[in-house]
């Protein structure tokens, strides 16, 4: 179960009726459950666009019970054995495979095989990090929109759109879409268009 802080905003049916953290959002689902019998609730995790599954049959103490219950030791995993590294720097070793002549390459270089491998991660880490943010967003945007928007008109449309970058085609897609399911897909998807 996800932590009561967590981001979330609550959809009945296309229209949004909650948004805020899960402990918040939980209760005005678990009122429009109660009270409009049949209407489809759907629950999303704002970061990643993930449906949120909430026990809303259950009573609202109950509810609320549930989403505050701290696992306990024994669920748990074990903590796994430290193996060779330096754990007290947070280094683990770990085996990769390389060519010979990558090998010759890599203690060639200054510093060492380690260094230069650490040193080439960090480089390539920094080149993607704006990739990874817009991955991020365009899959926590078609979550949302495959779960909430399939059969609205030009759901294709808007995800090729999505995943092409191309925010002018996307607006013009969406506008057709109840504000919304429209607002929160392109909340949803404001980094998708970041270049």
């Amino acid at each position: 179960m996800p932590t009561p802080a967590l981001r979330c905003t609550a959809f009945a049916g296309t229209q949004r009726i909650a948004s805020g953290e899960l402990r918040h959002v939980a209760l005005k689902a678990k009122q429009v459950f109660d009270s409009e019998p049949g209407q489809p609730i759907l629950v999303f995790e704002d970061a990643t666009g993930v449906v949120v599954e909430l026990p809303l049959e259950l009573a609202a103490a109950d509810l609320l019970r549930t989403l505050n219950a701290q696992p306990t030791e024994a669920d748990e995993a074990p903590a796994p054995a430290r193996g060779p590294g330096r754990p007290r720097l947070g280094v683990v070793a770990r085996e990769i495979t390389l060519l010979p002549r990558h090998w010759d390459w890599l203690s060639a270089q200054p510093g060492g095989a380690s260094v230069t491998l650490r040193r080439l991660v960090e480089e390539a880490r920094k080149v993607t990090a704006d990739g990874g943010r817009r991955r991020v967003a365009q899959e926590a945007a078609y979550r949302f929109m495959h779960a909430l928007a399939g059969n609205l008109p030009d759901y294709e449309d808007a995800t090729r759109a999505l995943f092409a970058g191309d925010i002018a085609r996307f607006e013009e897609t969406l506008a057709q879409w109840p504000d919304d399911v429209r607002e929160h897909a392109s909340l949803l998807a404001a980094d998708a268009f970041v270049h």
